[in-house]
Parts: structure tokens; C-alpha cells; sequence
């Protein structure tokens, strides 16, 4: 079973939310990215126990994450309970995050909590790391070209959008024209078909 989850692409944003997943079921986002644009997710999954009536951490427990682009997967990976995930589109559109568990019977009853955190645009600097190699404005400077290439980005993918939507206008629009050119011309050609025809008439009588 596979549910599909739809979320606007906002740039560098930050989104944390759980769910609840059973065996053998998936669940995925769409997010509409610009190129090379990245996206960082953390999640932490927890499964139920009938002993302790509430949800518990199990070791043995795998999620499988997987990203594709169009239908066609480019990232499928497993890992732990709790972890994360990182890719970078390479083409601007719509990319699925979908996440599942490797359990594979049909008659599992096991059921997941699955808390999950997504971060889209570029990942955030290790600051305390850049502290002891540049300043604090270095990196401030640093900080605002980060925000200005992710908006290039997006007007970019933005102004190929608007090109791509005029261009199908101005396909539509030469088509509507040639159809009217067709239908005037094809009722010119039957206005003088019905002239010719009366005065042929005319002239017999």
C-alpha cells in the first residue's frame, strides 16, 4: 500500500512531523525542487509492544528510503531505526521522498510511529567548525551567497516555467488562428460553390 503526501517547495525550509506506518506500507512526499537544490532528512522510527503497551525502540527494525525523480528511483538505501538521508536534485521538478520498513510479510500487524524531520534548500554549515578558521563576518558573507544562489535557483527555475507556459500559448494561439483561417476560407469556398450553382440555375431556366 502506498500513500502519497503532496507539500509545496519552499527554499532552505524546515519541516518536522511523525506518522504512523504499518508492515509492508509506504509513504511518500513530493517536493517540487529546482536543480541542484539539497535536501536533508532525519527520521526516528519506533515500534509497538504489546508487552508495554507503547511504542519502543527496536534495533532489528530497518527503514528503507527511497528517492526518485518521474517514477524512476536514483537513491534506495537502509538503514536503522533512526538516522538520516541526504541528496542533491540533479533535474528541477518533482521528487518523491517515499519511506517504508523491511518488514515484507503480509501478515505482520506491526505497527511504526515514525517521527520525521525534512530540510530543503542548501545544508546548514558546521559553524563551529568555520568559527576557528574564519570570522564571524566571513561567515555571515558566506551565509548571504548561500541565500542569494538559492534564490538564483529558484527565479531560474521560475523564468524556465514561464517559458515553457508561453510557449504553449503561442502554440495554442497559432493553432486557433490557422483553424479560423481554414473556416473562413472554407466558407468563402462554399459561398461561391452556392453562387455558381444558382446561376448555373438561373441560366437554364
Amino acid at each position: 500500500m502506498r500513500v502519497v503526501l503532496f507539500s509545496l517547495f519552499l527554499a532552505a525550509t524546515a519541516r518536522a512531523l511523525h506518522f504512523y506506518l504499518d508492515a509492508n506500507q509506504k509513504r511518500c512526499f513530493i517536493e517540487e525542487l529546482p536543480t541542484d537544490t539539497v535536501v536533508e532528512g532525519t527520521y526516528r522510527a519506533l515500534e509497538w509492544s504489546s508487552g508495554a503497551q507503547g511504542y519502543k525502540p527496536n534495533p532489528e527494525l530497518g527503514i528503507i528510503v527511497e528517492e526518485s525523480e518521474s517514477e524512476d528511483v536514483l537513491v534506495k538505501t537502509t538503514g536503522p531505526p533512526e538516522g538520516k538521508f541526504t541528496f542533491t536534485s540533479h533535474d528541477a521538478g518533482d521528487h518523491s521522498i517515499c519511506l517504508s520498513t523491511n518488514y515484507t510479510s503480509w501478515f505482520s500487524h506491526t505497527h511504526i510511529r515514525l517521527y520525521l524531520d525534512i530540510v530543503v534548500g542548501t545544508t546548514k554549515p558546521d559553524v563551529e567548525h568555520d568559527r576557528t578558521h574564519v570570522s564571524g563576518l566571513a561567515a555571515k558573507v558566506r551565509d548571504l551567497n548561500v541565500k542569494l544562489e538559492e534564490i538564483r535557483r529558484e527565479q531560474q527555475y521560475q523564468r524556465e516555467r514561464e517559458a515553457d507556459y508561453r510557449d504553449l500559448s503561442e502554440a495554442t494561439n497559432a493553432r486557433a488562428v490557422w483553424y479560423s483561417i481554414a473556416q473562413i476560407i472554407l466558407l468563402i469556398a462554399t459561398c461561391a460553390w452556392q453562387l455558381r450553382h444558382l446561376k448555373v440555375r438561373a441560366l437554364s431556366s
